[in-house]
């Protein structure tokens, strides 16, 4: 397979995975497409693919009616970055969520991602701003 190939494959697999959890609010939905191995990293802590896709499932029961708007879907080999928006029904702004995917022979191997409430955003960046002087 060539490398182009790949990234277009891999980018069809990650948009399936969130099409498939979104369309049947069903976290099994994503179990065939993550490896054995697969693992989820946080910055507080990392899980299995088991304990990822049980807490994914306990988070879709409040969530569901959840709208998502995909963004960015940008590949380089085996890894996939997607940026999308996500709304609760009635629930404004909503948050926005970066994933990092990295994908081996076909499957999801690993998963980072970074989530930001749109509401917060402005408080996120105080960092940015220069320091009086």
């Amino acid at each position: 397979m060539t490398a182009k190939n790949m990234t277009t494959d891999n980018k069809s697999i990650v948009q399936r995975a969130l099409t498939a959890l979104v369309a049947t609010g069903d976290a099994d939905a994503l179990a065939p497409l993550l490896s054995d191995d697969f693992i989820h990293h946080r910055p507080d802590s990392s899980s299995t693919k088991a304990e990822w896709l049980a807490a994914v499932g306990a988070a879709l029961i409040p969530l569901a009616g959840m709208q998502v708007e995909i963004g960015h879907v940008l590949a380089d080999g085996d890894h996939v970055v997607m940026r999308s928006r996500r709304w609760l029904p009635g629930a404004e702004p909503g948050i926005v969520v970066v994933d990092i995917w990295r994908l081996d022979d076909g499957l999801i191997a690993e998963a980072w991602e970074i989530i930001e409430p749109v509401s917060q955003a402005a408080a996120h960046l105080t960092w940015w701003e220069p320091a009086e002087r």
